[in-house]
């Protein structure tokens, strides 16, 4: 079997490289990155020990995609411009060329040479005036969903597929939401094999997390190497909640849906850790303190961005229904394991986060 992953040499698609490669020593695994992200070339020597191929292209280019040599069993589409906050404060064509135009590059590769795909979408298709709008109550240590909210899509298990996403989300978002409509008009024309999966936050060891991506990762780092850190947004309390999910998880899933593409061709998947999974950034930051031994500093700004949310968890009871799946490392799991990776490659990961 062969496998291609964009985006492969970034946090996710390294992961999924690494475990496909140690389920089947056997199978060819190509992972193609621009290495655009600071950190992501500490990986390739990860990728020669394991045999894994590395192809240095950018999806923007379809020639760098027409070099690959061979055809694929499976395309992985796991590159992305991340943040959130792309575009913002400036020009927005780098996070439109890679997740729009890089993806239309992509499912092109997929028609002629790769038929079945797996789409690594996100959370952030989902509108932001009604995530602003749930019904919350503060406790103290979280905002929690209060019972009886008035908007599709939520329930006391986090948001389903069906929340809303006709208002808008961030060009972030927008780039992946329209990355979606298209694959499924790929599976309806010319019969690519493909599902979509909405992730939440991904976390885990191997993350060069930044403010804008990857924050809880960064929040381990910055308690490691003794940085400062600051609550933004929403009273500046640390209360807003997230799901996480670790990218081994991810991988379970993968493997079940690529084992039933011919049943769920098409379909779209809320992915993350949901209720059992989730944290504030205050929950947080104690679990840090006990997996590193040390306080920080926390500072405190109360005003929000136009693209800051106080809630959002996963209801994954479609993906549970369809495949038998559900998250298992619990965020304790996930931040200790951050924490011994830095602890492990202090050195060379001191330069990445300081």
């Amino acid at each position: 079997m062969r496998i291609l992953i964009t985006g492969g040499a970034g946090f996710v698609g390294t992961h999924l490289a690494l475990n496909f490669k140690a389920a089947d020593a056997a199978t060819k695994i190509v992972a193609f990155d621009n290495l655009k992200r600071r950190g992501s070339e500490i990986n390739l020597a990860k990728f020669k020990s394991a045999g894994i191929e590395f192809v240095h292209g950018d999806i923007r280019q379809p020639s760098d995609l027409e070099d690959l040599s061979g055809n694929f069993d499976l395309m992985i589409e796991a590159s992305a411009e991340p943040s959130v906050l792309a575009g913002l404060n400036g020009s927005p064509q780098y996070v439109l060329q890679t997740n729009l135009t890089g993806t239309l590059n992509c499912l092109e590769f997929a028609r002629r040479r790769a038929p079945q795909v797996i789409f690594l979408s996100t959370s952030r298709v989902y509108s932001i005036a009604p995530l602003r709008r749930l019904k919350l109550r503060e406790t103290d240590t979280r905002f929690e969903l209060l019972p009886n909210q008035e908007i599709a899509g939520i329930s006391q298990d986090g948001i389903a597929e069906n929340f809303p996403t006709n208002s808008p989300r961030s060009l972030y978002g927008a780039t992946k939401l329209a990355s979606e409509m298209i694959l499924q008009e790929y599976v309806e024309s010319y019969g690519v094999r493909a599902v979509v999966n909405r992730c939440g936050v991904l976390a885990g060891p191997g993350q060069f997390g930044k403010t804008d991506q990857g924050v809880f990762t960064l929040w381990v780092a910055r308690h490691y190497f003794n940085h400062p850190l600051t609550y933004t947004g929403f009273g500046g309390s640390g209360k807003q909640v997230r799901d996480l999910l670790h990218p081994r998880d991810l991988f379970e899933l993968i493997v079940k849906q690529f084992e039933r593409l011919d049943d769920c061709s098409g379909e779209v998947f809320n992915v993350g850790g949901g209720n059992g999974v989730s944290t504030s950034l205050l929950e947080l930051t104690d679990l840090c303190r006990q997996a590193t031994g040390n306080r920080v500093e926390i500072n405190s700004v109360a005003s929000s961005t136009k693209v800051d949310i106080p809630f959002y968890i996963s209801d994954c009871a479609f993906a549970s229904q369809r495949f038998g799946w559900r998250p298992n490392l619990t965020t304790t799991e996930i931040v200790t394991e951050i924490a011994d990776w830095i602890k492990q490659n202090e050195n060379q990961l001191k330069a990445v986060f300081t």
